[in-house]
Formats: structure tokens, C-alpha cells, sequence
């Protein structure tokens, strides 16, 4: 993995955030996509369920976004998740994802969407020292604690595997 010298465009931005934000945490590119958690585990050496996935839906009735952060272990459990949420879940396609966070599905970060999202996250996460997140690319990571990953996002934690 390398330092955030030559980080791509949408890599940066979450980069400058975090530095903005006053976090150390240094994004990674990866030399090889890290689209799905299996490939970003193999790729850091790390556990699957340490991949921090986000994973966003759009709210049936709002049409607004709502970012789903989950071990990459889990499925989501969609039914709890809208029973949480007060809002049933549909799919977002990558038009929509794009539009709503700013990154393009397989990058997409848990902070620094164009405009803010309400998050949950899975508390699976909780059970890890540190945990690795996409940072705006789909070779792009970072690494952080749940603590982190919680008081950047403001995200709800809660139970979401299927």
C-alpha cells in the first residue's frame, strides 16, 4: 500500500477531510481493487469482517439516501433496518449513489458525501480494534476504530446483520 502522495482525486478529498477533521488517519491505495470486502481483506491482511462496507439504499418514501456501514461479513437484515429507520429500503442505483455521496459504488466512503446522509452502523464493527474503510475510490482505503468511525459519521449503531 502507499501514502497519499499520488492518491486519486476522490482519494484526496477524503484524505483532506480527515486532516480538516483533525484525524491521523492516512488513506491507502491498494494495488488492486478492493470493490468487494473479500478483495479489500486479501488486499490489507485483514479479517472481512474488519472491512467496514457501505452500503447505500434510497428510502422508498423520502427518495432520500440513507448509508448502511456494515462488517463485510454481514448481510443486512433490510426488514430491521427500515423497521429502525421508519422507512421501507429500495435499491440505489449507481446514477443515484453517485449523485447522493459524490464516489462511485465500490469506493464509496463513510464520511465526505456531498451532502450528509444519515448513517447506521452495524454493530458487529464494535467488536474490532480497528477496521478498514473505502476512502472514495475502489482501491482507495482507510483505517480507523469503530470509536471513529461512530463520531465521524454520527451514524446510529445498531444490530443489521441478517
Amino acid at each position: 500500500m502507499n501514502g497519499s502522495s499520488a492518491l486519486k482525486e476522490s482519494a484526496q478529498r477524503v484524505q483532506s477531510l480527515l486532516k480538516e477533521w483533525g484525524y491521523p488517519n492516512q488513506v491507502a491505495e491498494l494495488p488492486d481493487s478492493a470493490r468487494t470486502a473479500q478483495e479489500a481483506a486479501d488486499a490489507i491482511g485483514c479479517e472481512v469482517a474488519q472491512i467496514a462496507k457501505s452500503i447505500i439504499f434510497r428510502l422508498r418514501h423520502s427518495g432520500e439516501p440513507l448509508l448502511v456501514v456494515a462488517s463485510g461479513v454481514n448481510r443486512i437484515d433490510e426488514k430491521a433496518v427500515s423497521a429502525l429507520v421508519g422507512d421501507k429500503l429500495a435499491k440505489a442505483d449507481a446514477d443515484f449513489v453517485r449523485e447522493r455521496t459524490g464516489f462511485v459504488i465500490g469506493g464509496v466512503p463513510p464520511i465526505g458525501h456531498a451532502s450528509p446522509i444519515r448513517t447506521v452502523l452495524d454493530e458487529d464493527l464494535f467488536r474490532y480494534g480497528t477496521v478498514w474503510a473505502a476512502a472514495g475510490h475502489p482501491k482507495a482505503v482507510f483505517e480507523l476504530t469503530p470509536a471513529q468511525l461512530a463520531e465521524m459519521t454520527q451514524g446510529q449503531v445498531a444490530p443489521v446483520k441478517a
